[in-house]
């Protein structure tokens, strides 16, 4: 039998009416390929493969009840029709001219939604090449210090949201790779972040210039990329504050998505691992930008954390306290936006004999990315018009999409992709009123 919603407080969540507004910092190959497919399908021209808000089910009860919604169906989520685009960039070409640059998807296809895409002008950007030392652009904002910058990405926001008629709003990074930063004092509260800002200090980097503009407005952030952004405490507070939910960051497509489908499997049949060497060639802006050492150490960072955590070494010395694990990302220009990704997997299993597993992933990143910015801007939405969401800061339950999910102060991070997508669609039924589904099973066997 379903569940009695009422005593759990369910049906709390505002309605999802009126038109959401997707703001964009970087509309590069990941936002243009993002954008181009959403109206894609609201012209019927093609499937959100991908999406899992718009694809994919989620079990309510027992298997015996055979309730299977649509996840669009089953949670209050913003429609396809009642999204509205804008974003900003150091280049001035609109969302056609820079989708065709990008190169990723098919002219045709780039032909049939030409008309909408040509109405997306960036904004003036927020931009400083010491941050992304591969990149310049004219389309950039001026301001005696960032401060000043943030008040005029504030002042953007609210045009867009006049300007548009939107009803509400939600800010996903879709910019380059920045420069390797560490957490420093500038980070730590809301107060000396905003005293680092006056000063223009060198800790505050672009994207958490666009954050900090997005928070103050109460709108909900997505980080995109390994850049630091919103993962201090002085953001984290400013999240709870304005009850303006953050969450992630660097969405987890390619090589990643692989190891955090293998890695659990190996762990599950304890099977050991002594080391996995991985490579990628990649031509598109995203390899540009990481050929510098400072914005591939932050991309790197990213990569490598994904083992420890999900394999354990500290619980599973045997198998995994002595892992040699190797990331490397080469640009090479003729490749565009279709990434190569090779993996080199050491495993050992009974008695210690040795075994080997090769992965050559021929990917496309953009492809693999623009389903996963679309679910998390409709989930952000989601969590701002939820009571027992909005006000927490963190999204961990949407850890599924990245590579390095961010999380409470001392908490570890869960990885493993099965155990994240268990997270996520608890997560939906316990907003929804339903029973958590633990996989028992042993009632139907009483």
């Amino acid at each position: 039998m379903p569940t009695d919603k009422s005593k759990k407080g369910a049906g709390e969540i505002a309605p999802a009416k009126g038109k959401l507004g997707i703001m964009i910092p970087g509309m590069g190959a990941v936002a243009t390929t993002f954008v181009a497919g959403v109206e894609a399908v609201r012209k019927g021209i093609s499937s959100p493969i991908g999406s899992l808000t718009q694809m994919g089910t989620i079990r309510l009860g027992k298997r015996t009840e055979g309730r299977s919604p649509k996840i669009k169906d089953f949670v209050p989520l913003a429609g396809l029709n009642d999204l509205v685009f804008t974003g900003w960039d150091i280049f001035e070409d609109d969302m056609y001219a820079a989708a065709g640059k990008a190169g990723v998807l098919d002219r045709s296809l780039l032909e049939q939604v030409k008309p909408f895409l040509s109405t997306i002008k960036p904004r003036k950007a927020v931009f400083d090449k010491n941050y992304v030392k591969k990149l310049d652009g004219p389309n950039v904002k001026k301001g005696k210090n960032k401060m000043e910058l943030a008040e005029q990405v504030r002042d953007d926001i609210r045009d867009f949201k006049k300007s548009s008629g939107a009803d509400r709003l939600v800010m996903i990074w879709c910019g380059s790779t920045e420069t390797f930063i560490e957490a420093s004092a500038a980070h730590k509260t809301v107060e000396a972040l905003e005293k680092a800002m006056h000063a223009n200090d060198g800790n505050i980097a672009p994207s958490m210039i666009y954050a900090y503009a997005a928070l103050k407005e109460g709108v909900p952030f997505a980080n995109g990329a390994p850049n630091l952004t919103v993962d201090i405490p002085a953001m984290h507070a400013l999240s709870k504050q304005m009850e303006a939910p953050i969450c992630g960051k660097d969405y987890k497509t390619g090589q990643t998505l692989i190891k955090t489908i293998l890695a659990p499997g190996f762990k599950a049949r304890m099977i050991g691992l002594n080391g996995w060497f991985s490579t990628n060639i990649l031509g598109n802006r995203d390899g540009e930008v990481l050929e510098d050492p400072g914005s591939f150490k932050t991309k790197e960072e990213s990569k490598l954390s994904v083992l420890e955590h999900i394999l354990q070494p500290e619980l599973y010395p045997e198998l995994y306290g002595n892992i040699f694990h190797k990331v490397r990302i080469n640009y090479y220009p003729p490749r565009g936006d279709n990434k190569e990704g090779w993996d080199n997997i050491d495993i050992f299993g009974w008695l210690g004999y040795p075994m080997q597993i090769k992965v050559d992933f021929l990917c496309r990143d953009s492809i693999l990315a623009a389903p996963l910015v679309l679910d998390l801007v409709l989930l952000l939405d989601l969590a701002k018009r939820s009571p027992a969401l909005r006000g927490i800061g963190i999204q961990e339950w949407l850890s599924f999409y990245f590579k390095s999910p961010m999380t409470a102060e001392g908490l570890y991070p869960e990885h493993d992709l099965f155990i994240q997508s268990m997270k996520l669609k608890n997560t939906m039924r316990h907003l929804m009123g339903e029973d958590m589904i633990t996989h028992l099973g042993l009632e139907y066997y009483d």
